[in-house]
């Protein structure tokens, strides 16, 4: 039974990731309506995508490591500050170059609650149950998404609000969260400042990176690096395949809607299903059904791909969980929040140069030819998973003899 601390603590987590990956995923809703108002090419609009990957994959490692020596609450909270001005500005771009800039701010903050969250909850639940906490604080995160791509949508399309009305809201939304962060996070002491006078205790006696197993880590960031490439594709280019099979622009970002519902769901089964069956068979399950499913919704007509589209998510969203809750199984607890970083950053890095190179090949061939590739790309994982089924056995077996 968790603690009231141990509630705390997911709950403020929680929230602060409906809020980042809301303000992230609702990019998906912007980019057919950027691309329509600018006269941007596909690439174009894959390189607005791929830079606030860029800034996000920059500043993860540098903000886990910062982190051991700061402690979480004031870098997430300066990071979700500047993910509501970077958005603020956004609003007043009058020009693409203006618009990657402020992409690129929001991106740096937004690097911040990922690997901070992750490393708060991973050692506030440092048993059984760490796994389904991970997948709660997973799952909330595609609330967030789904919340404010849904709102992004009903504003633009429904109420015939202009693309900047919504990116204003949220923004200044950002920064009263923010100030709610900081008031909450002090009230129950969670991510303050390490206390110098035990800090052999919190990260000199482990050093370096404290990976206990090198290959199973390794292993585990090639997984997430396709996974990522996979997912970023796919959310990247569903709505221009909407357009695609007749679905006007201002509600083709519904697909990435649909299927960031699905994703709500299997964000929270998956990191269930996990603690279950084990990480390798739940995340070789997910990937081989997302490769099948990308493929029946590119063949289906229009109306049929809103309803796979889902049941797509629950499988290409819900990896993540199984991933991410695999972590501290192979690393030092003193080390996590780096950790949690490079997992992400390299999430990221393969998130921010796969949207621009399905864009290129987009333009040189056409989205439905980009998606079959991503469809392809993620069955790469498959084999992947029997080197890390070994690797957490033989990791498990350490830890046992030591």
């Amino acid at each position: 039974m968790a603690t009231h601390k141990q509630k705390l603590t997911l709950r403020i987590c929680c929230g602060i990731h409906v809020l980042h990956d809301g303000m992230v995923d609702m990019l998906y809703a912007l980019l057919p309506l950027l691309r329509e108002a600018f006269g941007l090419t596909y690439a174009e609009v894959a390189l607005v995508r791929s830079v606030h990957k860029i800034a996000t994959a920059s500043f993860q490692i540098p903000i886990g490591i910062l982190a051991e020596k700061l402690g979480a609450r004031n870098l997430l909270v300066a990071g979700t500050v500047l993910v509501g001005v970077a958005f603020i500005g956004l609003g007043f771009a009058n020009g693409y170059g203006a618009i990657l800039a402020f992409i690129f701010l929001a991106g740096c903050g937004a690097a911040v609650h990922h690997p901070l969250s992750s490393s708060i909850i991973s050692n506030a639940f440092p048993g059984t149950g760490q796994r389904a906490a991970l997948g709660t604080y997973n799952a909330l995160g595609d609330v967030g998404k789904f919340a404010f791509l849904g709102l992004t949508i009903f504003a633009t399309a429904s109420l015939g609000f202009s693309w900047q009305v919504p990116v204003h809201g949220f923004g200044i939304v950002a920064v009263i969260v923010a100030v709610g962060t900081y008031i909450f996070l002090t009230l129950g002491n969670t991510g303050e400042r390490p206390n110098r006078s035990s800090k052999q205790n919190l990260g000199d006696a482990v050093k370096g990176w404290g990976i206990k197993h090198q290959r199973g880590f390794y292993t585990l960031g090639a997984i997430s690096a396709l996974d990522s490439s996979t997912r970023n594709g796919f959310l990247t280019f569903v709505a221009f395949l909407m357009i695609e099979k007749g679905v006007a622009t201002e509600w083709a970002a519904a697909a990435v809607l649909a299927t960031v519902f699905g994703g709500m769901f299997g964000k929270f089964a998956v990191g269930l299903i996990a603690e279950r069956i084990g990480v390798a068979r739940s995340i070789m399950l997910t990937e081989i059904a997302t490769a099948g499913l990308i493929i029946l919704v590119i063949l289906a007509p229009s109306v049929a791909a809103f309803f796979l589209l889902p049941l797509l998510g629950v499988f290409l969203n819900g990896t993540s969980s199984a991933i991410y809750g695999t972590v501290s199984d192979l690393i030092e607890i003193e080390k996590h929040s780096r950790a949690y970083g490079l997992i992400y950053t390299l999430g990221s890095a393969c998130g921010l140069v796969a949207p621009l190179l399905y864009g290129l090949l987009a333009d040189l061939s056409s989205v439905t030819t980009a998606l079959v590739v991503v469809s392809a790309v993620v069955l790469l994982t498959v084999p992947l998973c029997g080197t890390l089924a070994n690797a957490l056995n033989e990791a498990k077996a350490d830890a046992r003899g030591t």
